[in-house]
């Protein structure tokens, strides 16, 4: 049996706006969107939901960091209480367990192991003091910058003072955050993407879900929050069997994070001598042992 289907996603272009607007009115069998022109399109009043039977939410974790909350749940109150919801989250923060809480009926909660990274990735960190962070860059890209580069950090406030540096720099560099609206992050990656802009600086909005073959680099500015957010991150490079590389800077704070890592990927990523300006940092002194290190200290003490 043939199934119709409609894509509803943002941009400035009036003719697509009405091909949206006839392909919901006609009726779909499924609808894929993004939450804003989704709105826009309920908001007018031609889109009737109330025999749907499935509502599916896709990278809910980034959903809600692109600041997506109250969106979603604009759009479930056009839905009928009897339906089957459907969360995919790579990560489960709290504020994900409270949407679940307030869009689910007796949830099960399916858990998949997650995957390491490519082998071809080659990973290296910077341990440095945070005060180093913005010398390293700079240094980084003083004499050559790869043809596409994502720096990762972790608040949209750094995400705009790395920005800042890199543009004092004379740089090709553009910033992806929960700030911009829909259109101007939509520029923003086909920029990227068309090789316009170079370096883009972001936050975790396009750890996942971008389809961009030829970044060369990925930085990650700040410690990602747990693994599955680093493998992620890194995973932008070395797409189409392409080769990639993957630095992580981490400061005296974030140590014990990065060797959680390095515990989940079972390998001590490799630690780049900073550049000579930048001075030195802090010895890696991280106080999480490996789980091995662990069972044997236990077994010693038993056997004493």
């Amino acid at each position: 049996m043939p199934v119709s289907s409609v894509a509803v996603y943002g941009g400035n272009d009036g003719v697509l706006f009405e091909q949206q607007k006839k392909g919901l009115t006609l009726g779909a069998d499924v609808v894929i969107a993004t939450p804003g022109r989704l709105i826009s399109h309920l908001n007018l009043g031609y889109v009737d939901f109330s025999k749907v039977s499935f509502f599916i939410l896709d990278e809910a974790d980034r959903m809600l960091d692109m600041g997506f909350l109250e969106d979603i749940m604009q759009i479930v109150k056009h839905l009928p209480e009897s339906r089957q919801t459907i969360m995919f989250s790579a990560t489960m923060p709290e504020k994900i367990q409270q949407l679940a809480n307030k869009i689910l009926k007796d949830p099960v909660e399916v858990k998949l192991a997650v995957s390491k990274p490519a082998e071809k990735i080659l990973q290296a960190a910077y341990i440095c003091y945070e005060k180093q962070k913005p010398e390293i860059v700079q240094a980084l890209f003083k004499d050559e910058v790869p043809e596409k580069v994502i720096i990762f950090s972790s608040s949209k406030i750094k995400v705009k003072e790395v920005t800042r540096i890199l543009k004092r720099m004379k740089l090709n560099v553009g910033e992806m955050h929960s700030d911009l609206d829909q259109s101007e992050r939509e520029n923003i990656m086909l920029k990227f993407k068309n090789g316009h802009i170079n370096i883009l600086v972001a936050t975790d909005i396009v750890s996942r879900g971008i389809d961009i073959d030829d970044i060369r680099l990925v930085i990650n500015y700040d410690v990602p929050g747990d693994s599955e957010d680093y493998v992620h991150r890194i995973g932008r490079t070395t797409r189409a069997n392409n080769d990639g590389v993957a630095i992580t800077f981490v400061n005296e704070k974030d140590q014990n994070k990065f060797k959680v890592i390095e515990n989940f990927l079972e390998k001590d990523i490799y630690k780049i001598e900073l550049p000579v300006e930048v001075g030195e940092g802090p010895e890696y002194l991280p106080r999480i042992r490996k789980m091995g290190d662990r069972n044997k200290k236990r077994n010693f003490r038993r056997k004493k």
